[in-house]
């Protein structure tokens, strides 16, 4: 009984030492080359973005900046983390603000109310981006709007916040038109894809 009860002690101090405070994380995050999201003092490396996923990105980042109202909406890449509760801490791909962007802190490097958000999917976190990740941002009230697209076929899923919950709607064909009523835009899929090839299966 006794070396179970050590054994349950180790793992429990095992289990404790490996979860950082959220107020470590943010000095330690400041001295990492990479990017680490934060949940419930786990942390998450970001990996390196493909050819593909960096032009996916830039291509949405170029169509919304001519499109949307920027005196009424504010842009930021995937270098800027978001706050989703005070124990969680992500990476969109992008993030749209509409007025003043609200921080965590003075240091700025906390967004708290994104209306939009953006995931292009890659191999190593497609499950996450559509299960714990989606879920995340759900929950944060400000969002009104997550986008995630495939890097690796013709496929962008929008999911809206409504009166009776989020409306997912799935985009394939090339002339298809993503309505962004949030952004009081459209978002035409080929801009998304413009430059982006895909292998013949």
């Amino acid at each position: 009984m006794l070396a179970r009860r050590d054994a349950l002690r180790l793992k429990m101090a095992i289990q404790t030492k490996e979860l950082m405070p959220v107020e470590d994380y943010f000095a330690w995050a400041l001295q990492q080359e990479h990017r680490y999201e934060y949940i419930d003092g786990e942390l998450i490396e970001m990996t390196g973005a493909s050819n593909k996923h960096s032009q996916i990105i830039m291509n949405i980042i170029l169509a919304l900046g001519n499109a949307v109202d920027l005196s009424r909406y504010a842009l930021r890449n995937q270098g800027m983390r978001v706050q989703i509760s005070p124990s969680r801490y992500v990476y969109p791909d992008l993030s749209v603000i509409r007025g003043n962007p609200v921080f965590r802190d003075a240091s700025e490097y906390n967004l708290m109310n994104p209306c939009f958000v953006l995931e292009v999917t890659s191999p190593s976190s497609i499950a996450r981006d559509r299960s714990d990740k989606l879920g995340y941002y759900f929950s944060l009230p400000s969002i009104e709007a997550c986008l995630l697209v495939d890097q690796h076929r013709l496929n962008a899923e929008l999911y809206t916040r409504g009166d009776a919950g989020w409306l997912p709607q799935t985009f394939t064909d090339p002339e298809a038109v993503i309505p962004l009523a949030m952004l009081s835009c459209d978002l035409p899929l080929d801009h998304v894809y413009r430059g982006i090839t895909f292998e013949q299966t």
